[in-house]
């Protein structure tokens, strides 16, 4: 039966309904509606309903409080990330918070740089109570110092690359860029250049191998790389060595952002896109399709990225022990006007 909300002493016993309440209504005892809400396996079903009946009849919420102190569970994970100022790892950030408020969890973050190391982020979330850590660490090194740290609780690192030593979620880069360089070899484009990230980014490495390993298995020539930065400047900058490439029809660019710059540039040398020249970007952020023209790009999943990474961080912080393997979300293609057939 549910408490009341008229009149007194039943209205204030609402206001201040604690886990023994819902055991006396529930006809139970306490420890067994602790068991309950924290979903442990030996209570039956029979009781878990009639526990689960009281709870949400009477809009039970029990206290973060008590239940860090019953479960030495704080009910937060602690978030490091590193260049949360790109796109990619910004994105990432958003879906762990999201994914970890579905499953009543908060989220501290602190972001790497202007002197902060990795080891001194995770040993300040640690210092300040999390059950677990998600690190975002695109680049190849913050990956290496991590390992090095050697962390005494659980933690998932979101990276490209899968060192043995971590649980990594990630998206598949080398197969989002295998699909960029297949839709435009499809197309009948034949010498496509790339205009790759930094390449201390696992990201951009993986991308780089899928353009150029795509290439070689289909006979294609491979055009040294140009190098970017990820920001539209470095596209717009790149137009110069895509036009020197007198045979070259089209682009693969590691983010949409330099594929921004990149149409620009082409724009401004006369250069008409796609009639001219096709480029394909890498991202698909809101705007992308708004590009003139609305602009053939990889999509990243990056709610199912988040998901996987708060499940496979949760996996290890709720079964001790428990070998939790690495995931790949295998991101897809989105063709728009950006990309079309090479000029006969």
């Amino acid at each position: 039966m549910p408490v009341s909300d008229q009149g007194s002493p039943a209205g204030n016993a609402r206001k201040s309904l604690g886990l023994r309440d819902i055991a006396k209504l529930a006809g139970v005892s306490h420890q067994t509606v602790s068991r309950v809400l924290n979903d442990h396996p030996n209570t039956s079903a029979a009781t878990r309903a009639k526990v689960m009946k009281v709870v949400e009849e009477n809009n039970y919420r029990p206290s973060r409080v008590a239940r860090a102190l019953a479960t030495s569970r704080h009910q937060r994970i602690g978030v490091v990330v590193e260049g949360v100022g790109q796109a990619g790892p910004a994105s990432t950030l958003r879906s762990i918070e999201s994914a970890a408020f579905s499953r009543d969890y908060t989220v501290s973050t602190l972001s790497v740089g202007d002197g902060l190391t990795v080891s001194e982020a995770a040993e300040h979330l640690m210092d300040h109570g999390v059950d677990g850590l998600i690190v975002i660490a695109p680049r190849v090194v913050t990956v290496r110092r991590l390992l090095e740290r050697k962390l005494q609780l659980p933690y998932v690192v979101v990276n490209a690359e899968r060192p043995e030593a971590a649980s990594t979620v990630s998206v598949d880069q080398f197969d989002g860029a295998r699909q960029a360089v297949s839709h435009l070899l499809d197309a009948g484009h034949r010498v496509i250049m790339h205009i790759a990230g930094p390449l201390d980014w696992a990201d951009a490495r993986a991308r780089e191998r899928g353009w150029r390993d795509t290439l070689v298995a289909n006979g294609a020539p491979v055009v040294e790389p140009v190098a970017g930065d990820w920001t539209p400047d470095s596209g717009y900058a790149a137009v110069a060595r895509v036009l020197a490439q007198k045979d070259c029809t089209a682009v693969f660019a590691a983010n949409d952002q330099m594929a921004l710059g990149l149409i620009h540039g082409l724009h401004d040398a006369g250069v008409r896109v796609p009639q001219d020249m096709s480029v394909v970007g890498f991202d698909d952020l809101p705007e992308s399709a708004h590009y003139l023209p609305p602009l053939t790009t990889i999509r990243q999943d990056f709610a199912a990225l988040g998901s996987s990474a708060v499940g496979s961080l949760l996996d290890q912080v709720e079964h001790p022990g428990r070998e939790v393997p690495g995931v790949r979300v295998r991101p897809r293609l989105v063709v728009r006007s950006s990309t079309g057939r090479p000029r006969s």
